[in-house]
């Protein structure tokens, strides 16, 4: 059974609500099973949220992650808060601007704000350059398959902004998978 839990972590307001969305649609466009929730503090904007997304070749029992094999945090609080419910052979991907310990699982640190804001010139689009990278990493769903819900999903006239940034996204994904 191919089955996988992952939580995307951040901040109130980067959007990683929608990059669960997102990311549970391109899983089904693949002919995958996926549910998405999500979670936030009481103050929306910059306490930390989640959106935990399961993805299955089966039928989904319980729609929380409770085995959670690939985490993203974007931001230092979201990575304190949501760590330690990552399995010891899981996928840890975080900005670089996060600090954390080395431990027993993958970690990967990437420059995805960075890029968002200096690259792209769009802080705005930092979910969806997240988005690449995980995909890029973990390839938990086709790049095609991404791509189709993310132009789907994102607002008219931003489609290929938001293009740009999955690509850009798919890139530094690739270099860190490659710098292991």
């Amino acid at each position: 059974m191919d089955k996988h839990e992952i939580r995307l972590s951040g901040s109130g307001g980067q959007g990683l609500l929608l990059s669960g969305i997102i990311l549970a649609e391109a899983a089904i466009y693949d002919g995958k099973n996926a549910i998405q929730t999500q979670s936030y503090g009481p103050e929306a904007r910059g306490g930390a949220s989640k959106s935990e997304v399961i993805i299955s070749d089966d039928d989904i029992d319980f729609p929380k992650v409770r085995d959670c094999g690939i985490l993203l945090a974007l931001t230092q609080k979201s990575y304190d808060q949501y760590n330690s419910g990552l399995e010891k052979d899981g996928v840890l991907i975080l900005d670089d601007s996060v600090e954390y310990k080395e431990g027993e699982v993958k970690t990967y640190s990437v420059p995805i704000i960075d890029t968002a804001v200096n690259k792209i010139g769009k802080p705005m689009v930092t979910n969806i350059v997240a988005l690449g990278v995980v995909v890029a990493i973990t390839s938990i769903v086709s790049r095609e398959s991404l791509e189709k819900a993310v132009l789907s999903r994102v607002p008219k006239g931003t489609e290929e902004l938001n293009k740009k940034a999955l690509l850009a996204g798919f890139e530094i994904g690739e270099e860190a998978l490659n710098s292991k």
